[in-house]
């Protein structure tokens, strides 16, 4: 009896044994993300790591993909910057096991950064990636799960007009391939009000980021009397705009594009003059309505505390569920198979931020845009 227990304990242990091993010989699904871990814009990319990460510990707690591989996020730091945005991918595409990147934040960073996605034939997901021009260079590997600046530029001129009543329009950016790319996106979809005489356009002009000071642009700019004063670039520069222009003076509404308010622009601008400052932007993380969104946000707010105040890092999440989702349906890790099932049959995948499918460009479908407004506490809300 007592020799039948212990072959028995011994059978448990073996298969326990010969059970981990087994597990331990299927090697992870790595998932490069590349990011501004640092530098400028270091806020939104802890933000995309630490969504990142959610994401693919939520894949991993339901078994993970290719019949139990986990998926494993590995980060590299661009700082924010084209030229490092460069090495970054270099960096990825040298690591063999890298099957596919998220990459990144920061148009004019991305647009250096695809380019080498694409030689060395890896595919990549971008972000927080905006310029239409992206998507019309016939890169192969290259994807987006978030919108373009073109749909947000007629967002602007269907809606802000109308509700500030504005007939006198200052746009002002920042000059990198976003900033500059929304402001004349959205001054050609105003062109048809003015050429109707409905609007005007008062202003049109680049301040230079990473300055402190602007009060020389926003100078002219005042001299303009705008009616509503649009600024597309970053969220740095939005608060310290913001701040010197009501100290000159400039008491138009301020409406940024959708990388110029979060939380840390009111931290920085203060509760003060932050509020009642606008935003076109994609839904944020807490107006999205599905059953992934309400999953992960939980599972964020679990581990950090509160969720992510700008839509960006959740589009990250997502291209972490769609290269793990794309590797899974096709049992391939093979940058061919994969661009070609992303841009043929990815149709309509649940995601944390809808339903997912790319044209054949590599765009997201169907992304839509909401007027946000600081309130009184410094949340950020849907504008009524």
């Amino acid at each position: 009896m007592k020799i039948s227990k212990v072959l028995l304990v011994l059978g448990v242990c073996l298969a326990v044994v010969a059970s981990s091993a087994f597990a331990a010989d299927k090697k992870p699904v790595v998932i490069g993300l590349q990011g501004p871990i640092t530098g400028p814009w270091a806020y939104e990319g802890q933000m995309a790591k630490q969504s990142c990460e959610i994401a693919a510990a939520l894949i991993n707690q339901k078994g993970g993909i290719l019949d139990g591989r986990m998926v494993e996020i590995r980060v590299v730091d661009d700082a924010g910057e084209p030229k490092t945005g460069a090495l970054a991918a270099q960096k990825l595409v040298g690591q063999k096991d890298v099957v596919a990147s998220v990459s990144t934040y920061g148009s004019s960073v991305c647009e250096t950064a695809s380019t080498i996605y694409e030689k060395f034939k890896k595919v990549n997901i971008g972000y927080g990636v905006t310029a239409v021009r992206l998507t019309q260079r016939d890169f192969k590997y290259f994807f987006r799960t978030c919108g373009r600046d073109d749909s947000q530029g007629r967002f602007f001129a269907d809606t802000v007009p109308a509700k500030f009543n504005a007939k006198r329009i200052a746009i002002m950016h920042d000059n990198t391939a976003f900033g500059k790319g929304l402001a004349e996106d959205t001054k050609k979809a105003l062109d048809a009000m003015v050429q109707a005489g409905k609007v005007e356009i008062v202003y049109f002009d680049a301040i230079t980021p990473g300055e402190k000071d602007f009060r020389v642009s926003l100078t002219q700019l005042r001299e303009t009397k705008p009616d509503a004063w649009y600024f597309t670039g970053y969220y740095a520069e939005a608060a310290l705009l913001v701040t010197q222009a009501r100290e000159i003076g400039i008491t138009c509404p301020f409406i940024g594009g959708n990388a110029a308010i979060n939380d840390e622009f009111v931290k920085i601008a203060g509760l003060d003059l932050a509020k009642g400052c606008y935003m076109t932007n994609e839904p944020l993380p807490s107006d999205l309505p599905y059953p992934q969104a309400k999953e992960f946000l939980k599972a964020y707010k679990d581990k950090y505390g509160e969720i992510p105040s700008s839509p960006w890092p959740i589009y990250a999440a997502d291209a972490v569920n769609i290269i793990a989702y794309a590797v899974d349906k096709t049992k391939s890790t093979n940058s061919d198979v994969l661009a070609d099932y992303l841009r043929d049959k990815v149709d309509g995948v649940p995601g944390i931020t809808g339903p997912i499918g790319f044209t054949a460009q590599g765009d997201r479908e169907g992304v839509p845009f909401y007027l946000y407004v600081v309130d009184d506490q410094g949340h950020i809300v849907v504008s009524k």
